[in-house]
């Protein structure tokens, strides 16, 4: 019987125990919990610790190629190899991104600057970095992008990248560089 009572005794208690643990706190303590919880790790939030909306969107395939484009568009050169005017492959997406960007927006401008590294007369640079700008501008062209959009100059060896004179500095010079 004593345990009855005992049972019966906790039975009415637990209400009043959980209601006790749901206390409110004063505007200080929460001020100090909210800030300490928004100062964590990012994953701890004022809400108690407890994360919300944490579902990522989900992006259409064309939402994905814009995204992606934009970050091409980001890379603003394009490299040549040496004593080369040809655009390379490896560049291709790049110039899509740019390409798909100026068709999209007819009304923006592209300078193209053609370079070229040291080796070789300043006469013969400058004409391989026309020759470089040129070919850039071709290749949009042949994506749709008006001739009126774009235009050229070439400065040759005149402003190099890198002042190395080694391999590497020589290619990183070897470039067209699109300016909007």
């Amino acid at each position: 019987m004593d345990l009855n009572k005992l049972f019966k005794a906790m039975l009415v208690a637990l209400p009043i125990m959980a209601l006790s643990a749901c206390s409110s706190t004063s505007e200080s303590e929460t001020d100090s919990s909210s800030s300490s919880s928004t100062s964590g790790s990012g994953s701890e939030l004022a809400t108690g610790g407890v994360e919300t909306g944490g579902v990522a969107p989900i992006l259409t395939p064309e939402e994905q190629q814009r995204l992606k484009y934009q970050e091409l568009r980001k890379e603003h050169i394009i490299y040549f190899d040496f004593d080369r005017s040809a655009v390379s492959a490896q560049f291709a997406e790049v110039l899509q991104a740019h390409g798909n960007y100026l068709v999209e927006h007819p009304n923006v401008r592209l300078m193209i600057e053609g370079h070229a590294d040291e080796r070789g007369t300043p006469e013969y640079n400058i004409a391989l970095g026309e020759r470089r700008a040129k070919a850039v501008a071709k290749y949009l062209q042949g994506m749709g992008v008006l001739p009126s959009q774009m235009s050229i100059v070439s400065y040759g060896e005149e402003k190099p990248l890198d002042m190395s004179r080694t391999d590497d500095g020589f290619a990183i010079n070897r470039r067209a560089v699109l300016v909007y």
